[in-house]
């Protein structure tokens, strides 16, 4: 009965309100308690996610450590207040923080092994050259810190005043040679010392060959007996005529913009730079950016900008990121699934480079760099380069060069010689096979213009090349007056005791038909690729940037590198890119610009005649 009577009172209807009472309560505690968990998680989440983005967020994010990218880095991080994140690609140009471990980069000498080397080397290559064999063309690009400026030849030219007046007509207005020449001067210590033209305290140090080769000599002696001018300074007041060459050499050491800007700025506590590290997009809140993905050590992270992405990739890789951003001609990016950020038409478009051709002749005697390549003589050098960093080891041996008109009525140099007391195969892939010496030569200011597109949407899949070279009729006749007026120096009394044969074109190659298979054969890139994110104005639907290096249709993003020069200059690239970071640093600060004025330049007599 107990049993029972305990049965029916656990059962009675007061009890089971209770019990449900009871339940839907306890749920209401714990859904409380679960909500407010919930919400907590979700702040505590948010608080996270803020720190780990505060912790990961600078005033300025550099993408790419090359010459401008270095340039950037140490002018903008002179404020203590502002912080910079420098992203580069490839590794540290030192190993264990040594030169002399690292010496294929920082011995002049040494140059072709990096241009034929993948660890520090974008290795690119063009399309078949329609125009050109079908060829397809091999593009180095520096993957390392300094970039190309720890690849390339370490020629310092700065082009021609007229390039730079030619930009500011084009839309870059603000970029005359009044407005550039400051910039050049700013970056530069020379080691002749400071006049109207050279600078004398800048970080970057520009010397004169010491080798006195009697070939060089040669060589200008024969210039001037085929009527050119001799000039004391092609950097300076007078770009026209042969004369020896500025060089990116410091105490027989390359001196890249890692070794000129980068490392005196390593040791501030507001610059982070991080190596190995590929950047594959830039982050958008709409069409603000705010930061970078990237990738390093196999993990994909972000890093936020207060201020500015700042793209010194160069004229292939700056490009390339904008489009695998959304950044680009949208019909190209649509078809690859990409979304669409702005619509800019002219990313990747207006490509410009420099072809050269080597004419190359026998030497008569022993004199040439063929038996400083044979290896007894390559340890003997070496040594003493990494001992002293004197020697034949401590130049590249391009201490010559010059600049002439191709004919008459052209108002400035549009034809670039680099003399070399030596014989160059394939890039400097292929051993030098007889005592001989060479002129690199090309035309300036070519006519044919290309483009680059993205493969797929891969960051790690090289784009689309397509320089178009060698398209249309006047680069064709350039080239031709390239041979002729090559071999018409070369032919000169200066070169009698050292001219044998003819190695390239060779004797057999006299007419214009065969001039022209000639050079669809030999010619090659001069390693300038550039203007695929032109500077003009926001009339123009080609231009990528404003004259402020903004990109055009976005908020916080510029392009600072060669992509952005409207045309390619009439002569190196090196020190131009360096001298529009230089000025772009002081746009981005805010200062005014630099300006010089009325600095004479050389004109020619007439125009009547070609030299």
């Amino acid at each position: 009965m107990s049993y029972l009577m305990k049965g029916v009172k656990c059962c009675s209807p007061m009890n089971q309100m209770h019990k449900v009472t009871g339940t839907l309560f306890k749920a209401h505690i714990l859904k409380n308690i679960l909500g407010i968990n919930e919400q907590q998680f979700k702040i505590s989440r948010t608080l996270s996610q803020l720190s780990s983005e505060k912790a990961n967020t600078y005033t300025y994010i550099i993408v790419g450590a090359g010459s401008a990218g270095c340039v950037l880095a140490n002018r903008l991080t002179e404020d203590p207040l502002s912080t910079v994140l420098l992203l580069e690609a490839g590794p540290k140009d030192t190993l264990l923080g040594s030169k002399r471990l690292m010496w294929k980069i920082h011995m002049p000498a040494a140059l072709t092994y990096n241009l034929c080397d993948e660890k520090y080397n974008w290795y690119y290559h063009t399309t078949s050259q329609k125009h050109m064999d079908n060829r397809i063309m091999y593009w180095p690009r520096g993957r390392v810190w300094g970039g190309s400026s720890s690849l390339n030849a370490m020629v310092y030219i700065r082009g021609h005043a007229e390039d730079y007046n030619r930009w500011s007509r084009e839309g870059a207005i603000g970029w005359d040679y009044e407005h550039c020449l400051p910039y050049f001067k700013k970056a530069q210590t020379h080691e002749l010392g400071p006049d109207q033209y050279r600078g004398g305290n800048g970080p970057l140090y520009v010397s004169r060959g010491k080798t006195n080769h009697p070939l060089h000599h040669a060589f200008l002696e024969a210039t001037q007996q085929a009527g050119y001018p001799f000039t004391d300074d092609m950097n300076g007041y007078q770009q026209e005529g042969f004369g020896w060459m500025d060089m990116t050499v410091h105490r027989g050491q390359r001196w890249s913009t890692a070794s000129a800007y980068l490392r005196p700025a390593m040791s501030r506590p507001n610059l982070s730079v991080a190596e190995k590290t590929l950047v594959t997009k830039i982050l958008f809140q709409g069409t603000k950016s705010i930061g970078v993905e990237y990738v390093k050590n196999g993990q994909r992270k972000k890093a936020f900008a207060s201020k500015e992405v700042i793209l010194s990739g160069g004229a292939i890789n700056s490009p390339q990121l904008l489009m695998l951003s959304g950044i680009g001609n949208a019909d190209d990016l649509k078809k690859l699934g990409i979304p669409v950020v702005c619509h800019l038409p002219g990313v990747g478009q207006n490509l410009q480079d420099h072809l050269e051709v080597y004419v190359q002749q026998k030497c008569t005697k022993p004199i040439t760099l063929y038996n400083a390549q044979k290896p007894v003589n390559m340890v003997r050098i070496g040594l003493e380069w990494l001992w002293k960093f004197t020697g034949e080891g401590a130049t590249a041996h391009l201490e010559s060069g010059g600049f002439i008109r191709s004919e008459p009525g052209v108002p400035h140099p549009d034809i670039q010689f680099h003399f070399l007391p030596s014989q160059v195969i394939d890039h400097g892939r292929v051993a030098s096979t007889m005592e001989a010496y060479q002129v690199h030569v090309g035309p300036m200011r070519s006519t044919s213009v290309g483009w680059l597109k993205l493969k797929s949407t891969d960051p790690n899949d090289h784009p689309i090349i397509e320089p178009n070279y060698m398209s249309t009729e006047r680069d064709i006749w350039e080239f031709r007056q390239c041979v002729k007026l090559t071999r018409e120096i070369f032919a000169q009394k200066a070169f009698e005791k050292f001219r044998g044969p003819e190695i390239l074109p060779g004797k057999h190659v006299q007419s214009d038909k065969e001039i022209d298979a000639f050079i669809r054969q030999k010619a090659d890139s001069a390693y300038h690729p550039s203007c695929t994110c032109k500077m003009g104005q926001l009339s123009d639907s080609t231009a990528v940037v404003d004259p402020q290096t903004r990109v055009i249709g976005v908020e916080n993003l510029r392009v600072v590198d060669a992509s952005i020069m409207p045309s390619v200059v009439s002569g190196n690239l090196n020190a131009p890119t360096i001298m529009i970071a230089e000025k772009a640093a002081d746009i981005i600060k805010g200062l005014p610009s630099l300006q010089e004025k009325n600095v004479p330049v050389y004109k020619p007599k007439t125009l009547e005649t070609q030299r």
